[in-house]
């Protein structure tokens, strides 16, 4: 039978090398397949082929070319799943049409050769097909595009890319449960230990975890499984061999005990959705703060039909442009009658419609005899699974705004409008699975009275619109949400975070005037939210607001905010290749300065690591980054960062209205050392010192908060992350959030401590996490000696009405009682008795 040549071209600039030069056995000893590696000058990988893209999982410095004549592993530089993604970006999504040439990823050189044994990257034929490297490039300097080497297979084996087997295809005669014990999962050296141990015997050895299946033979297709350590992974074998094959695996991977294996189901039927009965109450995580009464109006949408293709390729592509642009005039129109938030989201989908790689790969679907409304969703969706496999959760809530955009270019392909305005009665309360924020834009406000959906997450774009719209909003209160019936009353309230569903009438109609109450009691705040929130013993609370972005600052102050409590400076460093330099942070502060007019400022220096990684910011993988480097933490082993942002802060004019304010403290030689750091800057700079302030987020600096005191202008408690260092529970996890509440009694003793600390050193002490947002806890936080609370912006106006009906000596006795209690529920209860006998 002939053989049919294939090339790959260099996929990166460099000096080409054997793999047996390459400082790693897995490639060297051709474990991982047979090819070259190359020495990069460039930072960017390119495809050197045509194929489709399938990814590792959520790591970012190795990725395969499916192709017709096997799977082409490039894997950039050596070791480099230490560095957990910092340095790259990638280019491309999981499951995506590439051709030769075009960019998949770029890498930062100088990282990779400060923190990697080497930069050396390999470019191996890993496939299972019968192929061969017949003609190979070696010793010479490449540019993407060269010829690297050529390849050699059966002309019958040709053109067809393999699908892995499946667990059906397989005789499940033996399965056993295995725990990943490699610190960073199942990479490329780990797996070819996993392939070596079935060296040799009769068996076929299928790996699972998570839904995702691979050959345990195969090197590459194991690294795909994107598997991390401590994850467990089903191994189903058959052959004559089998159940030697899953001994052998008891070397490089551990054993689960068999009973535990036994004893749970390796597939989870789904469970039943059982109809909410009157008076069930369905718990969720709080998007937006606030309370409401009305009636059920589920959100029937159901996805537009991407309909059959009505010409060729071409006509087809015109009736996909012409859609597109329908939607782009849309969403403009929409924006002219939007501002702050609301217009920032219609912006990122107007940029999300102007993405070249979403209509260049749904044009690679066109070309296959796809419609436009079928290339399309392909497109989207595979955008959407990239987003989800980054395993960041914070991208995975952007899927939301992927599938928008979505669904309105398909209700424009079919003829519909193409944002639909569902019919809801007075009062409504929207129940959804998952609520676009298109969906929001396009409802009647006048109706909205609140929002609840099934899925989703606290940050996403749905999250912000509501708050930014006054809705209280509730998501992730799990599937019953959608069979609530149409018109059932209901009460939403997302300050204890449930939906009460059909309730009795007497607690509806008590809640009903709790919610007109506070209507009129919001026309009054408003209408005075300007001027000073003082207590009515005349004890003053500065009511700051917590800021994200530049444009939140205006509107801020027209709320009545009187400074910046916590300037959350992420939004400068994420989502971009390199760090703002000085010129960029000086201008965007100076900005937001100007904004507040004079008000005070207060900067809070860059709080990575945890839940807000930074792709470009080397951190060691840790297997508990809550724990780990984070804010100060990996501030100080990247001190050049710190310096930047701190000379850009004491460049902010007029001096003074800034403050530096440290996240993560956890003893005074944090301070120390920024300190003088700071003062060094200033005084090079001619200015006076900022003062300088330190967050209390752990039960550490809580407890040394009188020697902290001692050596800064101000503190500012994070009850979000004390709350859960105190309480043990992780803040993200779902299951927990209805029982981590900062108003437990042991968080409110931490923020005494706190505050008289403060109050003995005679500097001001504030709160700047949602507690400070919670109207139940206010009351609370100014009778421990809390005396600025920095907010929501939307909620300043309430929050400086609350304070002006307190008595800051019966706010105390009430604190004193609070601290006596047995846990939040406790307080609560507490609050909701002494108001009532208050007011």
């Amino acid at each position: 039978m002939s053989d049919q040549p294939f090339v790959l071209v260099a996929p990166v600039a460099g000096w080409v090398l054997p793999l047996a030069e390459v400082p790693d056995p897995v490639f060297a000893a051709g474990m991982a397949g047979d090819g070259v590696a190359i020495d990069p000058t460039g930072e960017s990988l390119h495809a050197p082929c045509d194929g489709i893209i399938a990814l590792m999982g959520g790591n970012r410095h190795a990725l395969t070319v499916k192709s017709p004549f096997g799977d082409v592993l490039l894997h950039v530089g050596i070791d480099t799943v230490r560095l957990g993604g910092a340095g790259f970006v990638l280019r491309v999504r999981d499951g995506e049409v590439v051709r030769a040439g075009q960019a998949l990823l770029e890498f930062d050189l100088d990282l990779i050769a400060r923190s990697a044994p080497s930069a050396a990257t390999p470019v191996v034929l890993a496939g299972q097909r019968p192929a061969r490297i017949s003609k190979r490039q070696s010793g010479r300097r490449v540019e993407p595009g060269d010829f690297l080497y050529a390849v050699e297979v059966a002309v019958a084996d040709a053109g067809v890319i393999a699908v892995p087997a499946s667990a059906s295809q397989l005789k499940p005669a033996v399965r056993r449960q295995f725990r990943i014990p490699f610190e960073h999962g199942l990479h490329a050296r780990p797996a070819a230990q996993v392939a070596a141990a079935l060296n040799g015997l009769d068996a076929e050895v299928l790996l699972t975890v998570r839904g995702r299946e691979a050959n345990a033979r195969s090197v590459v297709a194991m690294m795909s499984l994107g598997a991390g350590c401590g994850e467990i992974i089903v191994a189903a074998a058959t052959g004559r061999q089998a159940e030697a094959a899953l001994d052998a695996l008891d070397g490089p991977l551990e054993l689960r005990d068999e009973a535990q294996f036994e004893a749970r189901p390796l597939i989870q039927a789904a469970l039943p959705v059982h109809v909410p009965v009157p008076g069930s109450r369905l718990t969720g995580l709080i998007a937006a703060r606030g309370l409401a009464v009305g009636l059920a109006a589920p959100l029937q949408d159901a996805d537009p039909p991407v309909g059959p293709a009505q010409g060729d390729a071409t006509e087809e592509r015109s009736r996909l442009v012409t859609a597109i642009d329908q939607v782009k005039l849309f969403l403009k129109g929409l924006g002219t009658s939007k501002q702050g938030a609301q217009r920032n989201v219609l912006d990122a989908h107007l940029a999300l419609l102007a993405d070249p790689q979403l209509l260049h790969e749904a044009e690679i679907r066109l070309g296959e005899g796809a419609s436009a409304g079928l290339a399309w969703r392909t497109a989207l969706r595979s955008a959407a699974g990239a987003l989800e496999a980054l395993q960041d959760p914070r991208m995975a809530e952007r899927r939301a705004d992927l599938l928008d955009i979505e669904r309105q270019v398909l209700r424009a392909l079919s003829g519909l409008p193409v944002n639909a305005h569902a019919q809801m009665p007075d009062r409504a309360i929207v129940l959804a699975g998952e609520l676009l924020p298109s969906q929001l834009l396009g409802l009647d406000t006048k109706r909205l009275a609140g929002i609840c959906t099934a899925e989703g997450g606290a940050t996403s774009h749905l999250a912000i619109l509501a708050a930014s719209m006054g809705l209280p909003a509730l998501v992730a209160a799990g599937p019953a949400v959608r069979a609530v019936a149409a018109n059932t009353p209901l009460v939403l309230d997302a300050e204890a975070g449930f939906l009460l569903v059909d309730p009795p009438a007497a607690e509806l109609d008590r809640i009903a005037k709790l919610v007109a109450s506070r209507a009129q009691a919001n026309v009054r705040d408003e209408a005075a939210a300007q001027q000073p929130a003082i207590t009515r013993d005349g004890t003053k609370i500065d009511v700051y607001c917590n800021l994200g972005a530049s444009e939140e600052a205006a509107p801020a102050v027209s709320a009545g905010a009187d400074g910046c409590g916590l300037l959350r400076t992420e939004f400068l460093f994420q989502d971009r290749r390199r760090a703002p330099d000085e010129a960029e942070q000086l201008e965007r502060y100076q900005a937001i300065a100007a904004a507040l007019s004079g008000r005070p400022l207060t900067i809070r220096t860059l709080d990575a690591g945890g839940d807000k990684p930074i792709s470009y910011l080397v951190l060691p993988h840790e297997a508990n980054p809550a724990l780990g480097l984070r804010g100060l933490r990996s501030s100080r082993i990247h001190p050049e960062l710190l310096a930047t942002q701190l000379r850009a802060i004491v460049r902010v004019t007029p001096a003074g209205q800034c403050r530096v304010l440290l996240p993560m403290v956890t003893d005074l030689d944090d301070v120390r050392a920024v300190r003088a750091q700071l003062t060094a800057i200033a005084e090079e700079r001619g200015v006076t010192v900022p003062p300088l302030g330190v967050m209390i987020e752990t039960p550490a600096s809580a407890l040394l908060a009188d020697q902290l005191a001692g050596e800064c202008e101000f503190i500012s408690i994070g009850s979000n992350d004390l709350s859960q260092y105190t309480l043990a529970m992780d803040r993200l996890h779902p299951n927990l959030a209805a029982r981590l509440d900062a108003l437990h009694p042991a968080v409110l003793r931490l923020i005494g401590s706190a505050a008289t600390a403060g109050q003995n050193r005679g500097i001001e002490v504030g709160i700047c996490g949602a507690l400070a947002s919670d109207t139940e806890a206010v009351p609370v936080l100014i009778g421990l000696g809390i005396r600025e609370l920095s907010v929501v912006p939307t909620l300043v106006p309430r929050i400086k009405g609350l304070v002006r009906a307190l008595d800051s000596t019966s706010c105390a006795a009430l604190a004193h009682q609070a601290l006596s209690l047995a846990n939040a529920q406790e307080v609560r209860a507490l609050v909701r008795d002494w108001s009532g006998a208050d007011g």
